[in-house]
């Protein structure tokens, strides 16, 4: 398979003529699921020549091989039929969940759950299929196309509105968990796990450096965690860790971590020793997720909360890397009170602040990467300094875009100056692009971390999404002297009666 980008565009372009399938989010959740099950029939196939008794979670007539793979098979109202009628009634909920093959019929069952068929024309649906049929993901070029597949997927998805929701560009996580430095026996989440990118990062992190033999593999399966909220992300990433070689994804979580139980009721148990994340950033969590927390951390704005949850279920001594917008660095109110707990219980020692564009096309917003480790009771207040970088654009750049994206080369400046924690980043000296700040500074801020680059003269910020999110943070200061003068009245009011 050669080109890739004109593969899908033929396979979106039959799509397209089908009057069941409406818009690119529909199109792509279609694709999606035939991927998925591609994938995994030609991943069995591979397992059943190293196994001499494997058995698929999948009835046997239900299974790819045999009723998509041949191009001249069922088609029409016949193929409609099927899908609708054997193969999504038994994906979705008549699976064995008992015995040898419970695990994998789990995953399939948890991916099939919010996936639906909405093409009419069975016919159509067959020529998607044979084209489908044209990669070989047992083949190892084939198989590390659909990297550029999983790219160009995410690039359509900017189209159906949400893609910045779950996408982090490769050059990003890339930095992060190689930063971070996952060992072998760390466990890692993400709790926002999107389409996998910095879990499928982590993977190929520990596999380079630490994974020697089986037993190592093993230890690496297992210290992989996700939780997506979002079924079309989450059958993306399950598909990400199955081309990762994670047979039975079954730490791939359907879920939303922010909801599933009480920010009280985490313990030990929970707790991991690395985490590393871009919580989507500008949503608002639906009524009642932020009862879930303590009432001084309470806010409906899902990033906040997110990093509340990131700070609790740190191990001591783990190590975290969370991707966030200004607005959380000057940010107010909860706001506040998160970056003091954060500043108190853990050492943020380094903030990456990236230049605009880095998300585009998804979103113009300027952002930040956060590197911290939890700290245990004993050491609190953790932070005593943190570090600032400003990531300049390389020669010749003053935007990033669709063709020109951010390339983890650039970050090898950061990379020569990083240090080492264990010696509290001693080698650290400040550069044109890089100054540290103590801890009694930010204080004296209210916690502010939007601190600018002092090597630098003032400049003037042109940016309309950051000087909306600006306005909305000064007409929240506003509105909250009002409501306190509104109080001060009230009793005033109340007390000369």
């Amino acid at each position: 398979m050669s080109n890739v980008s004109s593969i899908i565009k033929s396979i979106q372009d039959i799509m397209r003529k089908d009057v069941g399938v409406d818009g690119d989010a529909q199109r792509i959740s279609q694709l999606v699921w035939m991927f998925f099950l591609k994938i995994y029939d030609d991943r069995e196939g591979e397992i059943e020549l190293l196994e001499d008794h494997y058995q698929s979670p999948i009835p046997e007539s239900l299974r790819w091989r045999n009723w998509a793979a041949n191009p001249e098979g069922i088609t029409g109202e016949e193929l409609n039929d099927f899908v609708n009628l054997q193969l999504f009634p038994t994906l979705k909920t008549k699976l064995k969940l008992v015995g040898e093959t419970s695990a994998r019929a789990l995953v399939i069952r948890n991916v099939f759950e919010d996936a639906y068929n909405y093409m009419k024309s069975g016919t159509l649906m067959r020529q998607v299929i044979n084209k489908i049929c044209e990669i070989n993901f047992n083949n190892t070029q084939d198989r590390h196309t659909f990297g550029s597949i999983y790219e160009q997927i995410l690039k359509d998805l900017q189209s159906a509105g949400n893609a910045g929701e779950f996408y982090t560009p490769r050059a990003v996580t890339k930095f992060i968990v190689d930063r971070v430095d996952p060992q072998l026996s760390d466990s890692v989440l993400d709790p926002a796990c999107g389409t996998g990118g910095f879990l499928a990062c982590t993977i190929d992190h520990k596999r380079v450096n630490y994974v020697k033999n089986s037993s190592d593999e093993a230890t690496l399966v297992a210290s992989i965690r996700g939780v997506e909220k979002k079924a079309l992300p989450h059958m993306l990433c399950t598909t990400n860790m199955i081309l990762h070689g994670i047979d039975t994804p079954t730490q791939i979580e359907h879920d939303n971590m922010l909801s599933r139980r009480a920010y009280k009721d985490y313990g030990e148990a929970d707790r991991v020793n690395v985490i590393v994340t871009n919580p989507p950033f500008g949503g608002m969590e639906e009524d009642g997720v932020e009862n879930q927390f303590p009432a001084t951390l309470r806010t409906r704005e899902t990033a906040d909360l997110f990093m509340a949850l990131v700070v609790k279920l740190l191990k001591n001594n783990g190590r975290a890397a969370v991707v966030l917008p200004d607005g959380f660095l000057f940010g107010e109110g909860m706001k506040t009170r998160l970056k003091e707990m954060l500043l108190d219980q853990c050492h943020l020692h380094t903030i990456i602040r990236l230049p605009n564009g880095v998300f585009n096309p998804y979103t113009g917003i300027k952002t930040n990467i956060l590197f911290f480790t939890k700290k245990p009771e004993s050491d609190w207040p953790a932070t005593k300094n943190i570090w600032f970088y400003e990531h300049p654009y390389p020669d010749g750049v003053s935007s990033y875009n669709k063709t020109r994206p951010m390339q983890f080369e650039e970050f090898a400046t950061e990379l020569a100056w990083w240090g080492d924690e264990k010696d509290n980043f001693q080698t650290r000296v400040e550069t044109p692009q890089a100054w540290k700040v103590s801890i009694d500074s930010i204080i004296a801020r209210n916690y502010n971390l939007d601190i600018k680059n002092p090597h630098v003269g003032e400049q003037v910020n042109h940016d309309p999404e950051e000087l909306l999110e600006q306005y909305q943070s000064h007409q929240n200061i506003v509105q909250n002297l009002r409501d306190q003068l509104k109080a001060v009245l009230a009793d005033a009011l109340n007390g000369g009666r």
